[in-house]
């Protein structure tokens, strides 16, 4: 431990909110102090990353769906877990050097945010992936426990605290209390379901075919779940499937109100499913502490609003939720001692 410390004092320690659609990298004293797409260009048929401009996250994802044949844009994170371990293993070296530096001679310690939801093996892959990206140590935290410390909830505390993380692969939703997760439901539909959700409305009723970034744009700029004060519209391009030549339509907030209802609506029942599952005095304890929305999809117009109709509990947003799970692996690693009873740790556990 104390040759661990003294390695720290030469090498930059960090946090990795390892998301299905964004990996954010979050440094003691800094931050968060990288935000990029988890998307990977490659020459197709291989696992070679291009290195043409450093094709790992903004620019790779400017890559989505405008590729020639000779070259693949991969997200090689789905439904919050690694669904192609080269990839990821390159794209988390790239990640963890550009923070790093190069120059140093010390590996990093690293703690990552893992869905609550996975498997052993799961585990394992993202474990093995960061460490022969380059880090030193892996520590593994699930995503809700992550959120709670990052929003500042006083989980450690011998009362309720509720965290809904509503991601791009997977919505955690978790009671915590006394430095530990009491009850936990994890569902791989999130911000990535809604996309395929407003894909298949703007095919269904404009025959209209738009690809995965345009659909993102609309849901953020329109989407909303609850009725607007003023209603909006957007200007949608894609291509026509009738006639195969490219078009475009507009399309309004209470269209795409309609086309996320199914998505949103199983997201509602994975709250209530944590909240019937509590323990009474939980549940008591969230009368007067209510729940915490975390992660790009709380940004969602009316989500908060949608869900203390349903639950009839104050819905909070947390401080910039987006970042709230990769603020939460920081201060877990500045804390590992404090910890240590409920890390996950190292692989020998897997």
């Amino acid at each position: 431990m104390i040759f661990d410390s003294l390695l720290g004092m030469f090498s930059v320690d960090m946090g990795i909110d390892l998301g299905t659609c964004n990996t954010l990298v979050c440094v003691k004293g800094e931050g968060v102090v990288l935000n990029e797409p988890s998307v990977v260009a490659v020459r197709r048929g291989t696992n070679q990353v291009l290195r043409h401009g450093n094709a790992v996250g903004h620019v790779a994802k400017e890559m989505l769906g405008r590729t020639p044949g000779s070259i693949s844009a991969i997200r090689p994170l789905k439904d919050g877990v690694i669904a192609d371990f080269d990839i990821t293993e390159a794209m988390l070296g790239y990640f963890i050097r550009k923070v790093h530096g190069r120059s140093r001679f010390v590996k990093p310690r690293v703690v990552i945010a893992v869905p609550s939801g996975i498997t052993a093996v799961e585990k394992r892959a993202v474990y093995n992936s960061a460490e022969r990206a380059g880090a030193r140590r892996v520590y593994l935290v699930e995503e809700p426990m992550a959120a709670g410390i990052g929003a500042g909830l006083p989980i450690g505390e011998a009362t309720a605290s509720m965290i809904v993380d509503v991601g791009g692969g997977t919505t955690e939703v978790a009671i915590m209390s006394l430095a530990d997760i009491g009850v936990v439901q994890s569902i791989r539909v999130a911000g990535d379901e809604m996309d395929a959700a407003i894909i298949g409305y703007m095919r269904r009723k404009y025959d209209l075919m738009v690809g995965l970034q345009t659909a993102e744009n609309i849901k953020i700029e329109i989407g909303s779940i609850m009725p607007l004060e003023e209603e909006m519209a957007k200007e949608v391009r894609g291509r026509d499937i009738v006639g195969g030549l490219p078009r475009q339509c507009v399309v309004t907030s209470n269209e795409i109100r309609d086309a996320l209802s199914e998505p949103v609506g199983q997201i509602i029942e994975c709250v209530m499913r944590t909240l019937e599952n509590a323990e009474p005095e939980l549940a008591a304890d969230l009368v007067e502490n209510g729940i915490h929305l975390a992660g790009g999809g709380a940004l969602l117009r009316g989500l908060d609003m949608r869900l203390a109709e349903a639950t009839g509990l104050e819905v909070n947003l947390v401080d910039d939720p987006l970042s709230c799970v990769a603020r939460g692996t920081s201060v877990y690693l500045e804390n590992l001692l404090a910890w240590k009873e409920t890390m996950e740790s190292d692989a020998d556990e897997y």
